[in-house]
């Protein structure tokens, strides 16, 4: 998961990409649920996956499709592949405030393994991401073990991430970022009933980590709207820590709930945290339905403003909205339809899968500039977002 600067150039104008975007999808992409506790020593199912996603909100449009397929090698191996494009349209306000909407294409391609030793499940892989202004690689090592009888998994994590930033309309303009991921979590069986998992990561970033094409404004009484422009500068070091509580308990009647608490701190000034619930039902032989909700909020970067008092007023500049003050609530439904093909013996089984989130973003110190007003007292910006999820899982 990437959140690497990234924008392009059109007509010779700057424009940028709101970031939360690429650290949400995958999250939303990934599961139905809001956990789903995976025992260790286990080799993953030989599947094949068929996704279509897609985002609209805020003016920005993300949609595409993404193929995984894994097959086992004899006892003791798996192997995966996976393809995944974004196909972005934006009229964001980041972009109607300093530029003219874009179109942009991302491709990322991740190959992984899998083994397997007695109790013992090691995990390796490797993705690269690429579009016009921006190329990444990540490599990633994981390794669980289970533990007292099978009812406690340890699992442990690391990614090594390195990024390549461009420029368009500017071929001098390179840069890059190192990032370093370390997670440590313990998922334990406490009755037949509960599971609880507890995990604990910290990322390090260090280069260049803020956008090319992104501005601060500032006060300015000789503009005629009262403010002007300059460059974001960030600090070259980020590291945060986060620390979450996941749990599931599957009720009598074929169904279960579940709950998410987890919280986050950097070394931005950034504090936040999430609580989510859930609730899973299966309806006869074949139906699973899903339904969720989810509160996130943090405070501002400690560099962040929405308005500056004046030019260069300080080291570190940021009004990416992302790093300032906001809260989210998603509603979620899913629904999984499973079914057995008909004449097609090397298909066990197949499942047909829909899932929608609906999201309000409320920002409580970035301001709707489009809207007018004196500068710093424009309407507290905020929109509403859909993710639709279609895909297609077969079992061989």
């Amino acid at each position: 998961m990437r959140v690497a600067p990234r924008g392009v150039r059109e007509a010779g104008v700057a424009v940028t990409r709101p970031r939360f975007l690429y650290r949400l999808l995958p999250v939303l992409l990934a599961c139905q649920g809001l956990l789903v506790p995976l025992l260790a020593a286990v080799l993953p199912e030989d599947r094949a996956d068929a996704l279509y996603h897609s985002y609209r909100g805020g003016g920005l449009e993300v949609s595409g499709p993404s193929i995984l397929l894994r097959k086992q090698i004899g006892k003791y191996s798996s192997l995966s592949a996976n393809y995944y494009v974004d196909s972005i349209t934006s009229a964001s306000i980041d972009v109607v405030t300093s530029a003219s909407p874009y179109e942009e294409r991302r491709e990322e391609k991740s190959v992984g393994a899998d083994f397997v030793f007695d109790k013992t499940l090691m995990g390796l892989g490797f993705t690269t991401s690429s579009e016009n202004d921006f190329e990444a690689r990540s490599a990633a090592f994981s390794i669980s073990q289970d533990l007292f009888g099978d009812l406690t998994t340890v699992s442990l994590g690391y990614v090594r991430g390195w990024d390549e930033i461009g420029k368009t309309g500017d071929p001098a303009f390179s840069a890059k970022a190192d990032r370093q991921r370390y997670r440590i979590g313990v998922t334990q069986i406490l009755t037949r009933n509960l599971i609880l998992a507890l995990n604990f990561e910290t990322v390090t970033d260090e280069g260049y980590l803020n956008n090319p094409y992104r501005s601060v404004r500032y006060l300015d009484p000789a503009s005629a709207v009262g403010y002007s422009f300059e460059p974001e500068v960030y600090p070259r070091t980020r590291t945060s820590n986060a620390v979450a509580l996941r749990g599931r308990y599957h009720l009598p009647y074929r169904a279960s709930l579940l709950g998410e608490y987890r919280y986050y701190q950097d070394s931005w000034g950034i504090d936040a945290y999430n609580v989510a619930i859930g609730y899973t039902h299966a309806w006869r032989d074949r139906w699973l339905f899903d339904v969720k909700y989810r509160y996130y909020t943090q405070g501002r970067a400690d560099f962040y403003s929405d308005l500056f008092p004046y030019r260069q007023a300080q080291n570190f500049l940021a009004r990416d909205k992302e790093l300032s003050s906001f809260s989210t609530r998603t509603l979620g439904i899913a629904a999984s339809y499973e079914f057995k093909p008909h004449g097609l013996r090397s298909i066990d089984r197949g499942s047909l899968n829909i899932a929608y989130d609906r999201i309000y973003f409320d920002y409580d110190d970035f301001r709707d500039i489009t809207r007018g007003g004196a500068p710093g007292t424009e309407p507290l910006y905020r929109f509403d977002a859909d993710v639709l999820q279609l895909y297609l899982s077969l079992w061989y």
